[in-house]
């Protein structure tokens, strides 16, 4: 028999499979997007539950996609998204609650502890070469086809 939660029900033992992606190319973006994708397997066999996520002190809703199955993603200005590890904290919604209420009275959100985390190592983004290859590529062709100009005016002369 599966036991089905119901809205407001809590994860007891959270563990997760999950995949972690983030921008590592900033030649064609102006912002780093971080994506997670996990499945969560509960100890008290809690199901399909509401959760929620906070990164730096940023609230996000997590989205549903499957039995057990959620996605939560992102954007940061690269600037302002270092490579590093980035803490991603997740709440059911007594959790969520508890932090809201924390942040609305002015205390440390810290001591608010979330049904699990999931580390995202961001290796940073890389600008790529500072011309493009197409300029490159068009810059030699150029000198290519003068060479062959020049070769040619020497031969008629």
């Amino acid at each position: 028999n599966s036991l089905y939660v119901h809205a407001g029900d809590t994860c007891i033992g959270a563990s997760t499979d999950h995949k972690v992606y983030t921008t590592t190319d900033a030649t064609s973006s102006t912002e780093s997007v971080f994506l997670i994708e996990f499945t969560l397997v509960c100890k008290n066999n809690a199901k399909n539950l509401f959760l929620n996520a906070e990164i730096s002190g940023k609230q996000l809703p997590v989205s549903r996609f499957g039995d057990n199955q959620y996605q939560v993603s992102w954007t940061e200005e690269h600037k302002n998204a270092p490579s590093g590890n980035y803490e991603v904290r997740f709440y059911d919604e007594e959790g969520f609650s508890a932090l809201r209420k924390a942040m609305r009275a002015g205390d440390d959100s810290a001591k608010v502890k979330p049904a699990f985390t999931i580390n995202v190592a961001h290796r940073g983004v890389s600008h790529g070469p500072v011309v493009g290859t197409e300029m490159i590529a068009s810059g030699l062709a150029l000198l290519l086809w003068y060479s062959a100009y020049r070769a040619k005016s020497r031969i008629q002369a």
